[in-house]
Order: C-alpha cells, then sequence, then structure tokens
C-alpha cells in the first residue's frame, strides 16, 4: 500500500491545529431565525458508518458497503443501494425544502471509514451530494458537519494515547476532502455510540484533546452523565446545554459544553420526527436570568432500517412543512443546529458558568469514596473498592447501547489494540517530536492506519466470528507495518 492508496490521516497536524483553534462565528451571521421569539427548537443528526475491512478480491482494504454491492446475496447486503442512497440524499432533501421557503435543519456525522469507502468506490453522484452538503454556499446555513472518531472506535476502551490521534485523522481526512473552510465550521463533537468514558482520566483526556482540535461542544446521551450530587438530570435540564466537568486522578479540571440526546437509541426518534414533536410543548427557558429557547437533541442511524430508509424522509418534509406554515416559522418552534444554537446563546449574554454543570456517570460515588486528594493509586484502589462492593457497577463508559459490553468477552481484540497501540507510540513519539515532517512518511501512515482500523467498534459489535477475524489481520498487517517501519519486535 503507497501512499497514493492511503487516507489523508496525517501529516499537517500543526496546520489542522492552527485552522480549527479559530474561534470566529460559523452561523450565526447567516440566521435567518428570529431565536428571541421562538420557545423551542430541535436538533436532529444523522449517523452515518460503514467500516473499513480486509475483504476485497485480493484482501485489500475497502468499505463494507462496496462489500455488500459485491455480494448481494448475503445477509441484508441486499440495501447497498438503499443504503448508499441515505448517505446523498440529504442534499436534494434540504434543496427542496428551501425551495419551498421553510428553513429546515441537519447535523452530519460520517465516520472516516465510510468517507474514505465512499471515495474508493468512486460514485460521482454520491461524491457530489457529500460536496454540495459540505461546501455549497447555498446549504451552509442549513447543515452541520460533526467531528467523530475516524475509525468508529468507542472512547473508553480507545488507548489514552490514540484518542486525539483518531479525532485529527478525520479532520484531517475531511479537510482534504471537502477544503480547510468546511473544516472550520465543524465545531461539534458526536461520539461513536454514544460512548463516554467514565474513568477519570479516560475522560480528561478525551475532552482535553477535543478542546485541543478545536471542538467546542459534545453530543451525550442522558444517561451517561449525573449531576455533581450524583442524581439523574432533571428533565428541564435535558433541554438546555449543560457543561460537563472532567477530573483526572491528578485533580486537574477540563469542562467543555455538553447538548443531551434523550430517549435511548430507537431510530424511530428521527425518523419519524419525534424531536420535533417533543419541542411543540416546550417552552422557553432562562439561563443566567435570560430567557431563551429550550432544545430537544437526537441524533440516529441516517440509513440502517426501514424506517430511516423509507420514513424519514417523507416526515422530515412534513415536519419542516408545518413549521413554515406557522406564522412564517417565527414563533412557537423551530428547526436548529447545535453550534447556531450554542452562538445564538452566546449573543444573547448567556455565559458558560449560567450551564448546569454535570459529570459522567458514577463519578460522584468515586469522589465520594476518594475524598479531595485524588492520586492515580487512589483512583484505582477506589475503582476496584467500589466494584467489589457493586460488581454491576462499570468504569468503562456508557453509551445508547448499555446492555452491550464493549470490553467483557472480547481480551481477544482489546490486548492486540493495546499491544499494537503501545508499540506504534513507543516507535514513532520520540521521531515525531524530534521532526514533525514523520507523519507525513508512508511509514508512518501505514501504521497508523492500521492502528485506527484496529479500534473499530464494529469488530466488537458484530460479535465474535468473521468480524473478529478481520480485527486479527487488522493486527497482522499492522505488525508488519511497524517492522517495515523499523519498530523493535514484541
Amino acid at each position: 500500500m503507497s501512499n497514493r492508496d492511503l487516507p489523508p490521516i496525517a501529516g499537517h497536524e500543526a496546520e489542522i491545529l492552527a485552522l480549527v483553534g479559530q474561534h470566529q462565528r460559523v452561523y450565526l451571521s447567516n440566521d435567518q431565525l428570529d431565536l428571541a421569539s421562538i420557545n423551542s427548537v430541535f436538533a436532529c443528526a444523522l449517523h452515518m458508518h460503514q467500516p473499513t475491512i480486509p475483504a476485497g478480491v485480493d484482501g485489500e482494504l475497502i468499505g463494507h458497503l462496496q462489500f455488500m454491492f459485491d455480494h448481494s446475496g448475503m445477509g441484508d447486503n441486499h440495501n447497498a443501494a438503499a443504503f448508499a442512497h441515505c448517505y446523498m440524499r440529504m442534499a436534494d432533501l434540504l434543496s427542496q425544502l428551501i425551495a419551498d421557503g421553510c428553513q429546515p435543519r441537519i447535523m452530519l456525522d460520517y465516520s472516516g471509514n465510510l468517507l474514505w469507502g465512499l471515495k474508493q468506490m468512486g460514485d460521482e453522484g454520491l461524491l457530489e451530494a457529500l460536496q454540495r452538503l459540505a461546501c455549497d454556499a447555498s446549504l451552509q446555513p442549513y447543515v452541520e458537519w460533526l467531528g467523530t472518531f475516524w475509525s468508529h472506535a468507542v472512547a473508553p476502551s480507545t488507548p489514552i494515547p490514540d484518542l486525539k490521534l483518531q479525532i485529527l485523522a478525520w479532520q484531517h481526512h475531511f479537510a482534504a476532502l471537502f477544503g480547510p473552510e468546511a473544516l472550520q465550521r465543524v465545531k461539534g463533537f458526536s461520539p461513536p455510540e454514544m460512548h463516554l468514558p467514565n474513568h477519570p482520566d479516560t475522560l480528561y483526556e478525551f475532552v482535553k484533546a477535543l478542546k485541543e482540535c478545536g471542538y467546542r461542544w459534545l453530543l451525550v446521551q442522558e444517561h451517561s452523565v449525573e449531576n455533581l450530587d450524583g442524581s439523574s438530570l432533571r428533565q428541564d435540564q435535558k433541554v438546555v446545554p449543560n457543561l460537563l466537568q472532567a477530573r483526572n486522578s491528578k485533580g486537574e479540571t477540563v469542562t467543555i459544553v455538553a447538548l443531551i440526546k434523550t430517549q435511548g437509541s430507537d431510530t424511530k426518534l428521527v425518523g419519524q420526527m419525534q424531536p420535533y414533536y417533543e419541542a411543540l410543548g416546550l417552552g422557553q427557558q432562562e439561563l443566567g436570568g435570560i430567557p431563551v429557547p429550550t432544545i430537544v437533541t437526537q441524533i440516529a442511524d441516517g440509513e440502517n432500517g426501514g424506517v430511516m430508509m423509507n420514513e424519514f424522509p417523507p416526515a422530515f418534509l412534513q415536519a419542516h412543512h408545518r413549521i413554515a406554515q406557522q406564522e412564517g416559522g417565527r414563533s412557537g418552534t423551530a428547526a436548529i443546529n447545535g453550534t447556531e444554537y450554542l452562538e445564538f446563546l452566546e449573543a444573547a449574554g448567556v455565559q458558560q458558568n449560567d450551564l448546569p454543570v454535570i459529570q459522567a456517570v458514577h463519578q460522584h460515588r468515586l469522589w465520594q469514596h476518594l475524598g479531595d486528594a485524588p492520586t492515580p493509586e487512589t483512583v484505582a484502589k477506589a475503582i476496584d473498592d467500589l466494584q467489589h462492593q457493586d460488581p454491576p457497577l462499570s468504569m468503562a463508559g456508557a453509551s445508547w447501547t448499555n446492555n452491550l459490553s464493549w470490553v467483557e468477552g472480547y481480551a481477544n481484540v482489546l490486548e492486540p489494540i493495546i499491544s499494537l497501540s503501545a508499540r506504534f507510540h513507543q516507535h514513532f513519539d520520540d521521531l515525531v517530536a524530534q521532526d514533525a515532517a514523520v507523519t507525513q512518511t508512508e511509514s508512518y501512515q501505514k501504521a497508523l492506519l492500521y492502528l485506527l482500523l484496529l479500534e473499530t467498534s464494529c469488530f466488537r459489535y458484530w460479535g465474535q466470528g468473521i468480524w473478529t477475524d478481520y480485527a486479527r489481520e487488522i493486527h497482522r498487517r499492522g505488525l508488519k507495518a511497524l517492522e517495515e517501519a523499523g519498530a523493535p519486535g514484541e
């Protein structure tokens, strides 16, 4: 695999960080909504992902969508064309609504795996639709792209040094496809599987990396967080922004704004536009003494299942037409995107210290057990003590699939991830520190690619079998790439 065949996932770290570190307003200057007269808003996001697998004709890396097209008789692979249509259709749906005088909004979360796979397929119509969604000035006020981990890794079981690598890889890829100006507009982050770490050090490094990479806010699942006293979020608290606080085992603290996704993972919530209908019954709240519209926030798979394939488009159109018919959309309830909403609050005078402060779930019990002077050693002991007292308690995070563990039963995937990550960093970290241009080399990017791919959640989500076999092969290739780069053996 040469540089020509590799996805653009590294090599311009300094330029990317300088670009995303600029904090100018993105949406408010173009805003056509009179939010001061609106009682409530709703924000819908569509999550799109297909993993990269070593399953081409000659075992080469291909996107799973391509595999579906190539093996249409297997399982649900006959849905390949429908999936491909889902990845491109928002460009036409938005254009139709804008032409009808509506003010639609949508947020889009595409994994790096998917973006690479679609590029590999070379479907010009599909790629042109994505280009419109990311770059067309006539669509920019209506669509917001969300950042994510490049290979759909789940944060709690991703080695801490790789969190920032995943974030930066997606930013590299998005900028290479759509340009630096498009990347500058990406200010919200959508964690794969809505999985939020609750181990203090992992959460701290995750939030710290997000902030360093220019992100202003994070989408979180309601049951993955708690108030500082350990209580669950109140209903009125779920429909305003919160401030997520991450405190590590050294007592250091970092915060980021969080928008709360409610009510589990049912795709019908977005597919049938439930966020709009829930928002209809809500009114304004005060933050820091300033009245602001409340917000209902939801995300769902954008292509998965009959509801999203078939029911979502007419429901999306119907909801926005209904809004437009209500006094020109200038009162009641309106669609909005996350960054647009936060920019409005900021312009209205709302400060971050006006927001409710939350933390990851179970951390109150941990801090209560620890006292005021945490250290890495006392945190580790406290977690052991708590899990001994309450075996179901987990410090591996929470997600929208809490009935599924991303850790238990997957030692055959997790141990190779940890091992490959350690070898990668042992070999490359000092080299990169001495010469940043190392990240532009084929040897670095090839080894990085296999490391990121091995961390893809699908190799655990779908259970033991062919998916863990894929992980084993990617691990083998990753070890070979490190050997070719001159890394010492195990």
